[in-house]
């Protein structure tokens, strides 16, 4: 489901409320795990939508500069998207079997604090991924 304030977003002015859009968006949301492009286009023509590949891309840039989703980078040739969370989080990565595990921590909060502190340099949003191996891939 939509939430409102993503809602709100979406019909700023330039910004169309499209039913390809809302799917894009429910798909993301409703995703489970971090969906690429082209798996968010696998489900979305499995609803019978005629959407095109290229509209996925085009909306999900959109989505990025509305301030909806995330675009996040596994090291991977494509990226990854999610829809934009309240608080900040991390992700673990598996080398093995690709599997994303998120997390909080607080500690980074403070790194992040004193980052600022001694570089005098603003930070307004930073990407923390940790690559290795999961525990069904270690075994």
């Amino acid at each position: 489901m939509v939430k409102k304030t993503q809602l709100t977003k979406l019909m700023k002015p330039g910004s169309r409320v499209t039913g390809q859009r809302l799917l894009i968006y429910k798909i993301i949301s409703d995703g489970g795990r971090h969906l690429d492009a082209d798996e968010i286009y696998r489900r979305a023509r499995q609803t019978g939508s005629r959407i095109s590949l290229a509209t996925v891309y085009r909306t999900l840039q959109k989505f990025k500069q509305l301030g909806i989703i995330d675009e996040l980078h596994f090291g991977q040739d494509h990226h990854h998207y999610e829809t934009k969370q309240e608080g900040e989080h991390y992700h673990l990565v598996c080398s093995s079997c690709g599997k994303v595990i998120e997390f909080a921590y607080p500690l980074y909060s403070k790194i992040k604090k004193d980052v600022m502190e001694a570089r005098d340099f603003k930070i307004v949003a930073a990407e923390v991924n940790m690559t290795g191996f999961c525990k069904r891939c270690r075994k």
